[in-house]
């Protein structure tokens, strides 16, 4: 916001009448400065490195666009009795392919006229925000297109492989969230994680490297659940106080704003997608990913690209467990 200048009504002007009010500032008598600290920007939690494994990333960069994995076949264990012939069997596992067929880029320039006037690294400061936005887009990315990839058993109103009896809610029909005390149609949101940890279990899933992802709605929900109680949580400060969650129900748990929500995210309005599961149950694979300067053909400047090219794939979505909240 430029300064006040005097003028009818105020503190009568220095300049003659018809002179332009501005006409000191115009000729440059008063230079602009310009701050040289920046406003510090936040960016949205990315959780995709937690949540999966790069086991395969390997093959990847060394050839090749996909990598074919083979899973452990399942023998069947038959009944023995005495004089009958054993029934051979050839086991068989399914393969799954990890393709690379997805790429994020940035393309920027930087005249070299405003590179001498400048008095910021304007090109390391355009690189480090690239980075975070590559993740921020394609944690966005995978988190969508996961969504409904977990094995029917593991999703839905009938949810558990054993026992087909746990509600994780469904698009158009989610399960209302409440801290504690639930009214009718509602849920603690501590017995949705509850229920995710038995569907796991279910499965005989590992319990050691388990992660639950949930909105940042649904953290202050637990935060006010009864687990801000210390004695509960086994810490020595409530949740209430520090703010931390840690682990609950041999999950860690972290907060996302890039989970898919709403209408744009595949759902209906105000529902959000719930994931939970193994680092096992998903992998990610980045085949190319650079940062590079080059001067510029067509005017007097320097560029700064970057590109990434990645895949995803769920590779047992037995490990993988899903619900849809809405907040109550």
């Amino acid at each position: 916001m430029a300064f006040p200048i005097a003028g009818s009504g105020t503190t009568p002007p220095l300049y003659p009448v018809g002179s332009t009010a501005n006409a000191f500032q115009a000729n440059g008598f008063i230079p602009e400065i310009w701050s040289g600290k920046l406003v510090e920007k936040f960016y949205s939690s990315t959780v995709l490195a937690a949540i999966s494994n790069t086991d395969y990333e390997g093959e990847i960069k060394n050839q090749g666009d996909r990598v074919r994995i083979r899973t452990k076949p399942t023998i069947t264990i038959k009944d023995y009795r005495a004089d009958g012939a054993l029934v051979l069997e050839r086991p068989e596992g399914n393969d799954l392919t990890l393709t690379i067929d997805k790429g994020k880029y940035f393309n920027t320039i930087l005249d070299d006229v405003m590179e001498v006037q400048s008095d910021l690294d304007a090109l390391s400061m355009w690189s480090d925000d690239a980075a975070q936005q590559l993740k921020i887009v394609i944690d966005t990315d995978v988190l969508a297109g996961i969504l409904g990839d977990a094995v029917s058993t593991n999703r839905g109103l009938t949810a558990g492989r054993i026992t087909g009896s746990l509600n994780l809610g469904v698009t158009t029909s989610p399960l209302a969230t409440v801290a504690r005390s639930p009214g009718g149609g509602e849920v603690e949101i501590l017995d949705v994680i509850l229920r995710l940890a038995q569907v796991l279990d279910e499965q005989n899933i590992p319990e050691e490297g388990r992660w639950v992802i949930l909105p940042v709605w649904a953290i202050t929900q637990l935060k006010f659940s009864d687990l801000r109680q210390a004695f509960l949580t086994g810490d020595a400060v409530t949740p209430m106080r520090n703010g931390r969650i840690g682990m609950i129900d041999r999950f860690t748990v972290y907060s996302s704003n890039l989970i898919p929500n709403g209408v744009g995210g595949g759902l209906a309005a105000g529902e959000f997608a719930v994931y939970a599961g193994h680092a096992h149950g998903l992998t990610f694979a980045s085949q190319v990913s650079k940062v590079e300067t080059l001067r510029s053909e067509m005017t007097f400047g320097q560029i700064l690209r970057g590109l990434q090219v990645y895949g995803y794939q769920v590779i047992d979505n037995t490990a993988i467990a899903q619900a849809i909240l809405v907040k109550a």
